[in-house]
């Protein structure tokens, strides 16, 4: 990590900016806090490295929408999303447009630490060569590219289940394989791993 990196906070929860920024803040980090995307971008002026850490659903610009106008503007921060539960789905797409990593809430602090820290190091360390990504894909059973391709739709489980026409239990068993399979030790990286090689 750099000394001047910063840490950009974005989220609409006064609550939840006070708490994650004196976390961060007592892990040593340099941070700025902003209610909204919006007064990101208007103050945000690229003279220090760092990472941006957004709640992905606000009101005026969102997660998404952000990320889109980050593009529009070549800013390369790395973005990490933050999303509840029944935003997955949103998340992913987050993904796609370029975030690096996205935490459900509620999370661990060390969680929250810990994608922070990869994101500054990001660019020394890649996940795995695209090729390694593709001969895992490979690897995979027709049932398990299935129950992948629910988990990239930010379905749960029991959604996948459903659709497969197996047990909640019977879910869990491949998707416990996708992840070994892949070599992902969570979702958001097994989704980025996934994104990457298109």
């Amino acid at each position: 990590m750099t000394g001047n990196a910063v840490v950009h906070l974005i989220d609409d929860d006064e609550a939840v900016r006070r708490a994650l920024a004196f976390l961060l803040g007592t892990a040593g980090l340099a941070v700025k806090v902003y209610e909204s995307a919006v007064l990101f971008l208007e103050k945000y002026d690229g003279s220090r490295g760092g990472c941006i850490v957004s709640d992905v659903r606000m009101p005026g610009m969102d997660g998404i929408q952000l990320m889109r106008r980050l593009n529009e503007l070549n800013v390369k921060l790395p973005v990490i999303v933050m999303t509840g539960h029944a935003d997955v789905a949103m998340a992913v797409e987050a993904m796609k447009v370029g975030a690096v990593d996205f935490i459900e809430k509620p999370f661990s602090d060390e969680t929250l630490l810990a994608a922070i820290q990869t994101a500054l190091a990001r660019d020394s360390r890649a996940t795995g060569s695209f090729d390694q990504i593709r001969a895992r894909l490979a690897s995979l059973t027709p049932r398990e590219k299935e129950v992948l391709d629910g988990l990239l739709s930010g379905h749960p489980n029991k959604t996948i289940a459903f659709d497969l026409g197996l047990s909640p239990r019977t879910v869990e068993v491949h998707r416990a394989n996708v992840m070994t399979k892949m070599a992902a030790s969570s979702l958001s990286e097994l989704v980025r791993m996934t994104i990457s090689v298109g």
